[in-house]
C-alpha cells in the first residue's frame, strides 16, 4: 500500500459567504416563479438537481436563466445548510 494514500485524509470545504446569499436569492425567486406559474416547486426543483434538465424550471421572470447561473452542488449545499440551521 502506498505511503501517500490521499483517500485517507479528510479534506477541507471552504465556502464563499457571497456565493450563498446569491444562491438563496436565487433558489427563493426560482420557487416564486414556479408557484406564480402554478407548479409544486419543491418537485420541480427535486427534478431539476437530480437531473440537471433546465426543463423542469418556468422560465417565467427568468427564473430558468437565473437557474443556470448557479451550478447545482452550490444550491444543494445552500439548501442543506439552510435545512440543518433550522434542525439543530
Amino acid at each position: 500500500m502506498p505511503e501517500d494514500n490521499l483517500n485517507d485524509k479528510t479534506m477541507r470545504f471552504k465556502l464563499n459567504k457571497e456565493e450563498l446569499s446569491e444562491t438563496g436569492y436565487v433558489i427563493k425567486k426560482v420557487y416564486k416563479a414556479l408557484e406564480n406559474k402554478g407548479y409544486n416547486p419543491i418537485n420541480q426543483i427535486v427534478g431539476y438537481l437530480l437531473s440537471g434538465d433546465p426543463a423542469y424550471i418556468t422560465s417565467y421572470n427568468d427564473a430558468r436563466t437565473m437557474v443556470r447561473t448557479i451550478e447545482r452542488d452550490d444550491i444543494i449545499e445552500e439548501l442543506l445548510r439552510n435545512y440543518l440551521q433550522e434542525l439543530l
